[in-house]
């Protein structure tokens, strides 16, 4: 069977006020009512069957994403005591599969993106799928179709062309300079790394098993009683015992046949207030009004948020961002956003964890 794994365990710190510990930025209700986490399982509806889709997130999450998703099996939702990176969540999620599944195929998606049109995503995951099953020891991964020189995404080199979006996976390269990153998009070989896969069960065990041998061996472990601990203090201290890696560090980069399946798609990665706000349509000044009430005057370039109908009035100002939320509210410069997320020892040092 196919199966398809939603990772969902991100804080979006860089999206403070709103996504906070206890309800992250892939919970909120920011795009026309819906939360990313259900634009994520939306765009799966036709590819897997609602019993074989599953979620791993911070054992924190369960509830909101039970809620956010009834259609999914309760018995889907794997509850992570802590994070400790990619490798290990898609670890337990590989080994909790294979129990149920062994001769499986897998997919893996991230839940903080927005990606369209959905026809062309889903043309490249049963694309990856069939490769998956075709190339029984390969790992399969997918690349974006650049439409820019981004620097702040990761980058894979096109190989040997294998079918029409299929290509062996020639090296993978970290976030570039500008310079590189034009000459990346010039060249016309290199896709961004998506951070989503697609590989049959025991593939991904036996990577897994060879580059992190002693973390598969405990995940293997966790995998065996989880029913029994999941959410115990025994299953909090085995979890945190792994050693923390990304899947890419980890595996990716040292597994012995990658394949690239390019995914002509637009993605964006919602990383901060400024992504947000790309997803909207901006008024005649540019400024995006993320808010039920909210009104600019004289100002340009704004971006302005609330869930609620709290009314939000900027004047006379531009190039801010005014975040409210119940307890809490961000104005900083549209260029300070991605320090939002150094904000956090500042704020736990004055004000505790309340803030958090």
């Amino acid at each position: 069977m196919r199966h398809a794994v939603i990772m969902a365990g991100g804080s979006g710190t860089r999206l403070w006020p709103l996504s906070r510990r206890m309800r992250p930025k892939q919970l909120l209700r920011l795009f026309d009512g819906a939360s990313l986490i259900e634009l994520a399982r939306e765009r799966l509806e036709g590819l897997f069957e609602p019993e074989n889709i599953w979620v791993i997130t911070s054992a924190n999450y369960i509830d909101q994403v039970a809620d956010a998703l009834p259609d999914l099996p309760r018995a889907n939702l794997i509850g992570e005591p802590m994070g400790r990176d990619t490798a290990n969540a898609i670890g337990l999620a590989a080994h909790l599969l294979a129990r149920r599944d062994p001769d499986g195929t897998m997919a893996v998606f991230t839940a903080d993106h927005i990606i369209s049109p959905r026809a062309a995503f889903a043309q490249a995951i049963r694309a990856g799928l069939d490769a998956a099953e075709q190339h029984a020891d390969s790992l399969i991964t997918f690349g974006i179709t650049p439409d820019s020189p981004h620097t702040g995404y990761g980058y894979v080199r096109r190989g040997e062309a294998l079918g029409p979006a299929v290509f062996r996976a020639a090296e993978f390269k970290e976030k570039p300079s500008r310079e590189v990153a034009e000459a990346y998009l010039k060249s016309g070989e290199y896709l961004w790394n998506s951070g989503m896969f697609a590989w049959r069960v025991s593939a991904i065990l036996a990577e897994l098993e060879r580059n992190l041998a002693q973390n598969a061996a405990k995940l293997a472990s966790l995998a065996e009683a989880w029913e029994r601990m999941a959410g115990s203090d025994e299953c909090a201290e085995r979890f945190g015992s792994l050693d923390r890696i990304s899947i890419d560090y980890g595996v990716m980069e040292k597994a012995r046949s990658v394949l690239l399946v390019e995914m002509k798609c637009k993605w964006l990665d919602l990383g901060s207030w400024t992504a947000i706000a790309a997803t909207r349509e901006s008024d005649e000044a540019g400024n995006a009004l993320i808010a039920e009430r909210a009104l600019v005057e004289n100002g340009r370039n704004n971006i302005l948020v609330s869930e609620s109908d709290h009314l939000i009035v900027a004047l006379g100002v531009s190039d801010l961002v005014v975040v409210h939320s119940a307890d809490a509210t961000l104005v900083c410069h549209r260029d300070h956003v991605q320090a939002i997320r150094d904000l956090a020892a500042a704020r736990e040092q004055r004000f505790g964890e309340r803030y958090e």
